[in-house]
């Protein structure tokens, strides 16, 4: 049986994943208003992704014997000045989420539970891919405002993401 301390701090990182794919559903929603179907393509794909993530952890609390407690999700931010600046909202709220895995990990440890250790060295890798692939992209724009061409490119480039 899981811990009632572990068992609501998973059902608040639940919630954050859930917020976290009602974000980028919203950026997704931007990207297609801005005519670039790739850009909005890839936070699709980070919709479904963060989804995935919330039902783990849902499914882990289930095989633990504990309850899934679903709280309000916040309304996400809906507009950006730039393509660049919403790949910086990506990076800093997967830094956001970082942060929650490592101390949701940190209490697991103080907890002594040991099979919620082993599902969050998932996540803890998964994090670091997140930041990689946003920190990537904003670099590329970056590049692509610096000489103020290639946007198109990079469109067709994230449009070919697999999922």
């Amino acid at each position: 049986m899981i811990s009632k301390t572990v068992q609501e701090a998973i059902n608040n990182q639940i919630n954050k994943e859930i917020f976290s794919s009602y974000l980028y559903l919203s950026m997704a929603a931007y990207f297609e208003e801005k005519n670039l179907s790739g850009f909005a393509h890839w936070m699709r794909l980070q919709t479904n992704e963060e989804n995935q993530h919330a039902m783990k952890f849902f499914d882990y609390l289930v095989d633990r014997g504990g309850r899934v407690n679903l709280g309000a999700i916040a309304a996400p931010r809906g507009d950006w000045a730039t393509s660049l600046e919403a790949f910086q909202q990506v990076l800093e709220h997967e830094e956001k989420v970082t942060a929650s895995i490592n101390e949701l990990y940190e209490l697991a440890q103080k907890e002594k539970d040991f099979p919620t250790k082993i599902l969050l060295q998932w996540f803890i890798s998964e994090q670091v891919e997140e930041e990689k692939n946003a920190s990537d992209i904003i670099q590329q724009l970056k590049m692509i405002e610096a000489h103020g061409t290639a946007v198109l490119m990079l469109d067709k480039q994230l449009g070919k993401r697999g999922g």
